[in-house]
């Protein structure tokens, strides 16, 4: 699923990964002709975000100044991947050179063969190994590399401060159970005036998307390990439903408005009026700069739970038309683009800050090692936002897993949506039954594929 985005650098656009991106076709071909590679490329932001815009336009000159062997053609669009062209566009080569994916798309576009095999050519990509495995792995099929993580999220809970402060609860020690979220709802409903402890989505695949990871953080999962079998109908699945069943019905601590999506939490959170909902850390910008909110209010603690975390993210693939000078030099215009700690369109700190971007937020934290090192240092030395309210966030992350979406997420997440929202809007709602009538509805589109 999509978070919010995952820009650095300018809040005037939602960035690729927080609504589904799609981008224009190519029919550019390898100008051999010229003496120049030319590579097409895509979720390059709309003019619409002057800013984006600029950095996008700046950091290709750059490359293309070190490059001159290379012509990159960048191709804009909002969002950058539509899900209802993405797979037309594959099948009737319309695809760019290098072209945006969320993280759940790696298979489905090898599966379908429409993805150039990089393995013989990582080797040429300098930042590859300093990138995280495990985001690594997620473009890793059969042994095989086919394509390069560029961001990615985990989920947390993000919290007032003021109002936590206001129902006598500490904000430096946010809740880490789920119990603990049902009580700070609880005080934080209890200070009234249409005050919503915690909300959560359930419409618009939303709601599907969130009982995942919290049915990650609770220990269990969606589908089997081999991808066969649903496994929603389990004891972790009813606790889930459960506490959301109780939080709304007994405690009264959700309001009564429901079948909410990310807006609808964004905009209450904003205006003050919610204690705590699920997301990644990049809303915390849009808070703020969209919704009314002060970053000194606004604060992120890891997955409720303790035992793991719902990660998604995006990068790119090539097409598999591309030749080999297209995969080189779409490999290098990666590397200056997204993947050099401290540096380009993403990891340009200084740039940000000059601009009135948020910087220090926790994440995407893409690097390891010495390159992770260097990226937070440039990120420390600028940032401008109060980092202190991260920090609970990142000390947690390091004791959970990190699990990736299922697969056929959108449509598992659908059939999930009915189950979240007829909990939140029947007390009456019959919970073994829904995840029982949910699991064989999941298993019919895990056996189609």
């Amino acid at each position: 699923m999509r978070s919010t985005g995952f820009r650095r650098t300018l809040l005037t656009l939602v960035a690729c990964s927080s609504l589904a991106l799609t981008a224009c076709g190519s029919n550019d071909e390898d100008d051999s002709a010229s003496g120049k590679t030319r590579i097409t490329v895509n979720c390059m932001p709309p003019k619409s975000a002057k800013v984006d815009r600029q950095f996008f336009e700046e950091d290709i000159a750059s490359f293309e100044k070190a490059n001159p062997d290379i012509d990159v053609v960048p191709h804009d669009a909002f969002p950058c991947q539509d899900p209802k062209t993405f797979d037309a566009k594959l099948a009737g080569g319309q695809m760019e050179d290098v072209f945006y994916t969320y993280f759940t798309d790696a298979k489905h576009v090898v599966d379908i063969n429409q993805a150039a095999d990089l393995t013989s050519y990582v080797k040429e990509l300098k930042s590859y190994e300093t990138i995280q495995q495990q985001l690594r792995d997620i473009y890793t099929v059969d042994g095989k590399v086919y394509g390069i993580p560029r961001t990615g999220y985990s989920m947390g809970l993000i919290y007032n401060r003021e109002l936590f402060e206001k129902a006598g609860l500490d904000p430096d020690q946010p809740p880490t159970t789920w119990d603990e979220v049902r009580e700070a709802a609880k005080k934080i409903a209890a200070l009234g005036n249409g005050t919503v402890g915690y909300a959560d989505y359930s419409a618009q695949n939303q709601g599907g998307w969130h009982f995942t990871a919290e049915l990650y953080s609770q220990g269990g999962d969606v589908v089997s390990a081999d991808g066969k079998k649903a496994t929603v109908d389990t004891p972790e699945g009813r606790a889930v439903l459960q506490t959301l069943h109780d939080m709304r019905w007994t405690d009264d601590s959700m309001g009564s408005k429901q079948l909410l999506v990310i807006n609808d939490a964004q905009q209450m959170m904003g205006s003050g009026k919610l204690g705590m909902y699920l997301a990644a850390p990049d809303n915390i910008p849009i808070l703020v700069k969209e919704k009314g909110a002060e970053y000194a209010d606004i604060a992120i603690a890891p997955m409720p739970g303790g035992k793991a975390t719902l990660i998604g993210g995006d990068g790119y693939m090539f097409n598999k038309k591309a030749s080999p000078e297209q995969i080189r030099a779409g490999l290098k215009w990666l590397d200056h683009m997204f993947l050099t700690p401290g540096d380009g369109f993403l990891g340009d700190y200084v740039r940000a800050k000059k601009n009135d971007a948020p910087v220090g937020l926790p994440e995407p934290r893409l690097f390891s090692g010495a390159a992770d090192d260097k990226d937070q240092q440039v990120k420390e030395a600028n940032a401008n936002v109060p980092v202190e309210n991260y920090q609970a966030f990142l000390d947690g992350n390091q004791s959970l897993e990190m699990k990736i979406e299922p697969p056929n997420a959108q449509q598992i997440y659908s059939v999930l949506d009915g189950v979240v929202s007829a909990v939140l809007t029947k007390e009456d709602a019959d919970i073994d039954q829904l995840l029982k009538d949910a699991s064989g509805k999941i298993d019919g589109i895990l056996a189609r594929g």
